[in-house]
């Protein structure tokens, strides 16, 4: 197993909505906690697996700015579960085939057609593939 990381916690919190608008997306222990096994569980093997960069398009986001974006009112955005990826040279239906194929655990699976929503709720995964 690799036991370098190649995702960094300001990645997942990294927002140019907010820096427009000067929103300050700090997240609270449990989003940290949340965005630290998405790291662990997902992020990290999934890169390891592909052997290719994956691009955090969007990660946590704080009430104010999951508003300023659109988000919905129960994205698990809110409680740093889920973040929006991009990998360079793969369609979103190549990127879900080759997350479906790895046994990677998670919670969500969405295909956005511009990226790929993939989330993560330990011990509560409902391997939803929408």
């Amino acid at each position: 197993m690799n036991y370098s990381l190649n995702f960094s916690i300001s990645e997942l919190v990294h927002s140019d909505t907010a820096n427009k608008f000067r929103i300050n997306n700090t997240p609270n222990m449990y989003a940290l906690d949340n965005m630290l096994n998405l790291i662990f569980y997902v992020l990290q093997p999934l890169r390891d697996k592909l052997g290719k960069p994956i691009i955090i398009t969007s990660g946590y986001r704080c009430p104010r700015l999951n508003q300023a974006v659109g988000g919905v009112k129960n994205s698990q955005h809110l409680e740093g579960r889920a973040v929006d990826i991009v990998v360079k040279g793969m369609s979103t239906r190549d990127l879900i085939a080759s997350i479906l194929k790895s046994g990677i655990e998670f919670d969500q699976l969405i295909n956005e057609k511009s990226w790929v929503h993939i989330s993560f709720y330990k011990n509560h995964n409902r391997h939803q593939v929408l």
